[in-house]
């Protein structure tokens, strides 16, 4: 595993991330022991850059992490989240907020459930529409002054918000969603980053999980899984995007590797400025995906694949409508 620079702030953190949203919320059913295994796994294969946020659970995600972390703080790269809000008697109905008062308030309420003196890396999870994204990062950048946070972090946003918000306060990285079947970053994002010396956090990078090959119908997921609700798992946006799978598992058979591991090897070779972190909350999973470390992709195989998954090749929205809004901003 190689520690590289996240950003250019500072930070350093392992080329593979772990993200731990699933852990906690939206995939299915919780089991805090095999999470906490995963993690110590990470750990001790070399992982040091884990990412998080207040409303995976809510809050149960941070906590799950804080307790787990104990006595291994000092080795790992941190990263959390604050911004999207969600009511606490409907966990479905969502807010956003921005404003700087708020910044500090979900600060020091993630310092206390991961139970940590400073967060590594902090990100607002969605821009507000309310709230102009300079008094934002002027509130987390009061942060790094205190010494509650090393570095700031955007998610899902343009180009030209990554431009407004590096004005105000150098961004040590934006995170979005980039994978075979999302490839929206490759329009500015990706460049913007690299130009302005900026790490890009790659999360779903398994198109959240469908690129595995593991999922082969909607029954194969929880009753209460996100997924379900993701017009990519559905109807006939399931079997055009089930097409797309089987194409990469012939490959990934002739290159002697998994459909996952060809999937983030794809997502590693786009630049060294990318920190892939797929999702998972099992060791079995997790060592698949550190197995992607040792796929390397040729030329003529970056371009077969091309072929197999060009930009847009996904069936459907990667998110329900009503959401899209609130990405790209």
């Amino acid at each position: 595993m190689k520690i590289k620079p996240l950003g250019s702030q500072g930070l350093k953190a392992s080329e593979l991330g772990l993200g731990c949203m699933g852990m906690s919320d939206f995939y299915g059913p919780r089991n805090d022991e095999e999470s906490t295994r995963t993690l110590h796994r990470a750990v001790e294969l070399g992982i040091t850059f884990f990412d998080t946020a207040d409303m995976y659970g809510p809050f149960h995600n941070e906590e799950l992490l804080g307790r787990a972390i104990k006595g291994k703080r000092k080795y790992l790269t941190i990263a959390t989240k604050f911004g999207i809000v969600r009511d606490p008697n409907n966990p479905r109905v969502r807010g956003f907020n921005g404003k700087p008062e708020y910044v500090k308030k979900a600060c020091e309420a993630s310092l206390k459930r991961l139970d940590i003196d400073i967060i590594d890396l902090y990100y607002l999870h969605r821009v507000d529409p309310d709230t102009p994204i300079g008094d934002t990062v002027g509130a987390m950048g009061q942060l790094v002054k205190e010494g509650k946070i090393r570095g700031i972090g955007l998610s899902e946003v343009s180009a030209n918000t990554l431009k407004k918000a590096h004005a105000i306060h150098p961004v040590t990285a934006v995170q979005s969603e980039y994978s075979l079947w999302t490839r929206e970053p490759e329009e500015e994002i990706l460049d913007a980053c690299k130009n302005s010396g900026v790490a890009f956090v790659a999360y779903s990078p398994l198109g959240r999980g469908f690129l595995t090959g593991q999922i082969k119908k909607q029954e194969d997921l929880a009753e209460d899984d996100y997924r379900r609700f993701s017009p990519r798992f559905q109807g006939e946006n399931f079997q055009k995007n089930l097409d797309l799978v089987s194409k990469l598992e012939q490959m990934a058979v002739s290159k002697g590797c998994t459909p996952s591991q060809l999937a983030l090897a794809w997502v590693m070779a786009q630049g060294d400025h990318i920190f892939p972190i797929p999702g998972t909350k099992r060791i079995k999973y997790l060592e698949e995906n550190i197995g992607a470390l040792n796929v390397k992709l040729t030329k003529e195989e970056m371009a077969e694949i091309e072929k197999i998954a060009p930009k847009n090749v996904a069936a459907g929205l990667r998110y329900p409508q009503e959401m899209m809004g609130s990405v790209n901003r």
